[in-house]
């Protein structure tokens, strides 16, 4: 082998982390169909697997090894989801905790690293929350209407989040709020600032009132919520950064969501690439296996062509991510493809199981569903495109 295809090797065995996957997918072993249909069943917190990936140390894979984590890139953190969706399982329920501490390892003082970061890596804190979205304002995140109120050395915060998914299995949460009127400020994007809110202590606030979380029950097991503010209090040691700055601060955190879901979509539509090739093959009908079908065949086979192709982009965004470049356009554009892809596999699977596609034991009905999100969550595919039209094509905006 050439020296030039041994660097090739090594740098796809660097960014496809072939051991990581090997031991997710063995950890995920332990976690069988049975055991996400029953937490399905009852939209119950996946309490077990949480602990273990805690444990085996995949959770704190970005978090430097100063502050008690692995150091890896988002790659490594990649294959870790990729490999949790491909084997059926579900990273919603702990992805956060990889993308969300972010922010205070960005933009956090020392001290405020020092204080949080160790316990996150060992698991002893979860930051899992990330408040930013409001039922009057949707995505239009620049009119967000709660406000914190500094009063001596505290802020006096009052207002509403909705599908904040997590927060009653999260310790910590990163707010986003107004710190001055929306009217005052420069910009439209300027006087809002991130709270790192301690929401064990916030809910003794205001006699018990000052942060109240509702669940709310959706099609799929993802423990969101909306949460109420009244009269909360937060310590002002627990800004992040520089008051006014914190919209900057929440969307340079973005880009390692997009890239990270979009790393899930690929493992969801190797799942269901998996499972689809694998029905056509030993399922027999009219004296034959139905894969021996074009009908049949080429469906799965576009879904695979599909599934292959957005892992592309999502590598390519990843290592953009990595190596400190502005990624915001192609971050946007993996988290669409990857969903789009997963998405049309999903179709493809059920299609290809018939009715037994709908049955629970089967699993398919359930990745379908969480599959689904993907299209709307964390950011729909229609404000993708007009990023795209806007910032990449240079078209007019529309909004």
């Amino acid at each position: 082998m050439s020296v030039g295809a041994l660097q090739t090797a090594a740098m796809t065995q660097a960014v496809t982390h072939p051991e990581i996957r090997d031991a997710v997918a063995k950890l995920c072993g332990r976690f069988p169909g049975a055991y996400w249909r029953a937490l399905d069943r009852e939209r119950a917190y996946p309490t077990e697997f949480v602990k273990a990936l805690t444990e085996a140390g995949w959770l704190s894979v970005l978090i430097p090894e100063q502050y008690g984590g692995a150091g890896l890139g988002i790659s490594a953190a990649c294959a870790v989801l990729e490999e949790i969706h491909r084997s059926g399982g579900n990273g919603a329920a702990c992805h956060a905790q990889m993308y969300t501490m972010g922010t205070l390892l960005r933009h956090g003082s020392e001290a405020q690293k020092q204080a949080y970061l160790p316990k996150i890596a060992s698991g002893e804190l979860r930051l899992q929350a990330f408040g930013v979205t409001e039922p009057t304002s949707g995505t239009d995140t620049t009119r967000i209407q709660t406000f914190a109120k500094k009063v001596g050395d505290t802020y006096v915060v009052n207002g509403s989040k909705i599908w904040i998914s997590r927060a009653e299995h999260s310790d910590l949460m990163v707010l986003l709020c107004r710190t001055s009127p929306r009217d005052d400020a420069g910009k439209a994007s300027d006087g809002m600032s991130v709270l790192l809110v301690d929401m064990r202590e916030a809910q003794k606030t205001n006699g018990g009132k000052g942060l109240t979380i509702k669940p709310v029950r959706t099609m799929l097991n993802h423990a969101t919520t909306e949460l109420f503010f009244d009269n909360m209090e937060v310590p002002a040691e627990n800004l992040i950064g520089k008051e006014g700055s914190g919209f900057k601060y929440i969307i340079d955190g973005m880009n390692a969501e997009r890239i990270l879901i979009a790393s899930e979509c690929i493992g969801d539509g190797k799942f269901f690439v998996d499972r689809a090739s694998a029905y056509a093959k030993d399922r027999s009908v009219f004296g034959r296996a139905i894969g021996e079908n074009q009908g049949v065949q080429f469906p799965i086979a576009r879904a695979h062509v599909g599934v292959t192709s957005a892992s592309l982009m999502v590598d390519h965004a990843a290592q953009m991510f990595e190596r400190g470049e502005p990624c915001g356009s192609e971050a946007n554009m993996a988290k669409l493809v990857a969903s789009e892809a997963s998405w049309f596999a999903a179709d493809v699977c059920i299609q290809t199981h018939g009715g037994f596609g709908f049955a629970e034991e089967y699993d398919i009905e359930r990745k379908f569903r969480e599959a689904r999100l993907y299209q709307v969550a964390p950011i729909s595919t229609n404000l993708i495109l007009s990023h795209v039209a806007t910032h990449v094509l240079g078209m007019p905006k529309s909004f």
